[in-house]
């Protein structure tokens, strides 16, 4: 009676859909019939807390992913919310009860031999749009800016000579980017195609073959298009060189905190997450290298 009573206040009162009410009510049927088999004089009105736990317990042991749980967990939340209207029980057991974090997905990154494929042997053309497609993945694997740091440099903030970028982040924050002899060497070859080919019309250092400034849409998808000559994975997109950057700083070992300055990160713990990264490369190595693993 209970459940048919809260499955009609969703229904009717809250305006939630079948398929949500549904869920709900197949959620309640779970904890209960969990109840039952942990001591036929359980009840929902007697459920505490500790067994609310022992139940997220069971769920999280039998495989279920953290978001699932939170969502059962959520549906057992309501419907003790409506019994606590109802005077039903007196105490919402799922009070003090906290669901399973979400395990954060590690950045995704391209392997530096994939990366050395698509710079060294892959064919962008030698018209302008190829050496500006080439030069701009090059320019984000080198330097880790974001799309919208890249969209934003002008002539200005490119140091040739001293292989130096001024990048402007987020809040207007600024920093310098050091950048190698061979991106410099790409960059003079890009400025000179540029200056054969284009009446510049815009103040930025990257643009169209019409003179125009480059669009975000546009930078991504040169950019999955070129990383789809040498990777297979989901994501491609500019952020993941941005990653890459990162990972294989890392894997040079080079220091965090230095690796935090060049992204331009707040925090040093945004930064950390990119240890783990490089951890799972490492055990990936592991796992294909030792003989025992």
């Amino acid at each position: 009676m209970l459940k048919k009573a809260f499955l009609s206040y969703l229904r009717y009162e809250r305006n939630y859909s079948e398929k949500t009410v549904t869920a709900y009510g197949s959620d309640i049927e779970e904890f209960e019939s969990f109840l039952k088999g942990k001591d036929e004089c359980l009840s929902l009105e007697t459920a505490d807390g500790d067994v609310v736990r022992s139940w997220i317990l069971a769920l999280m042991e039998q495989g279920r992913a953290a978001t699932s749980v939170n969502r059962k967990l959520s549906a057992l939340r309501t419907f003790y919310k409506f019994l606590l209207r109802k005077e039903v029980v007196s105490v919402d057991p799922t009070r003090k009860v906290q669901g399973p974090k979400k395990k954060k997905p590690l950045p995704s990154f391209v392997r530096e031999t994939d990366m050395d494929k698509l710079l060294d042997t892959t064919d962008f053309g030698e018209d302008f749009d190829g050496i500006r497609n080439r030069v701009i993945v090059e320019f984000f694997y080198e330097t880790g800016v974001r799309l919208s740091e890249l969209i934003g440099l002008k002539d200005g903030d490119v140091d040739l000579d001293g292989c130096t970028v001024k990048v402007t982040g987020k809040r207007n924050k600024q920093r310098i980017v050091p950048f190698g002899r061979e991106l410099q060497a790409d960059l003079r070859a890009y400025l000179m195609a540029r200056t054969a080919c284009c009446v510049k019309k815009s103040s930025a250092f990257f643009i169209r073959k019409n003179g125009g400034a480059m669009y975000p849409s546009m930078i991504y998808l040169l950019v999955r298009q070129a990383l789809s000559r040498v990777v297979t994975m989901k994501k491609r997109s500019p952020h993941v060189l941005r990653h890459t950057f990162a990972t294989a700083m890392l894997n040079h070992h080079a220091d965090l905190g230095a690796v935090k300055e060049l992204l331009g990160h707040a925090r040093l713990t945004t930064t950390e997450i990119y240890t783990h990264t490089t951890f799972e490369e490492l055990k990936k190595e592991y796992e294909q290298a030792h003989p025992r693993a």
